[in-house]
């Protein structure tokens, strides 16, 4: 299936103002509105398209989030494996907790080098001698992810999960309406996401790890 470029739907570029994407959006509804094309079989779903491409490129934080995750401006011409594009968007979301965490930590060298010698004596403790034990560092990062996220991280976060989600089911990766397959769909996706905040921990804790 052919990846979905709003800014074309809504023909614009990805350049335009909030209010040249209004004007087209308008001028579109107006055009394609099926009260206007009762003879057109796909007046339902073109007016549908238009409108999606509006609600996510017509919010300017929802555009942000759909700009970000956007892997080209063109939509490929041949048809894509909906694993695949479900996979990269993982790694994209994956990605994007990683930074975010890892930037943080990176402020509060103290607070890092304090988690790695809670680490260091829970390794010690399992195993006998000093090592990074990647399960040790994983479980203590998952304790202490709650003490860096804030509310409105959590609320950037779930912006760049419904944006992806509605990214996904443009692309076929779950049928709209199926509210079962989005729902996992959402779920996948976010826990992509605290996946990579949890390995932005991880990977500051290794880059300052030394062995004893």
């Amino acid at each position: 299936m052919p990846r979905t470029n709003y800014y074309e739907v809504l023909g614009v570029s990805r350049e335009a103002s909030d209010e040249d994407i209004k004007k087209a959006y308008r001028k579109l509804a107006f055009e394609h509105h099926p009260d206007r094309n009762p003879h057109r079989k796909d007046a339902d779903e073109r007016i549908r398209e238009i409108n999606i491409a509006y609600e996510i490129v017509g919010d300017p934080e929802k555009r942000r989030s759909y700009d970000r995750l956007s892997w080209g401006d063109e939509p490929s011409a041949e048809r894509v494996d909906p694993g695949i594009i479900l996979d990269e968007m993982e790694r994209k979301l994956f990605d994007e907790g990683r930074k975010e965490l890892f930037a943080i930590l990176m402020k509060d060298v103290k607070r890092v080098k304090a988690e790695l010698a809670l680490v260091r004596e829970q390794v010690v403790a399992e195993q006998g001698y000093d090592s990074f034990l990647e399960h040790v560092v994983i479980a203590r990062a998952s304790a202490i992810v709650g003490d860096f996220v804030t509310e409105e991280m959590d609320g950037r976060k779930q912006r760049l999960v419904e944006v992806a989600v509605e990214m996904m089911v443009s692309q076929g990766v779950t049928k709209r309406g199926d509210e079962g397959g989005i729902r996992a769909l959402r779920n996948r996706l976010e826990t992509a996401f605290r996946n990579g905040r949890l390995h932005g921990i991880t990977s500051a804790m290794e880059l300052f790890y030394e062995r004893r």
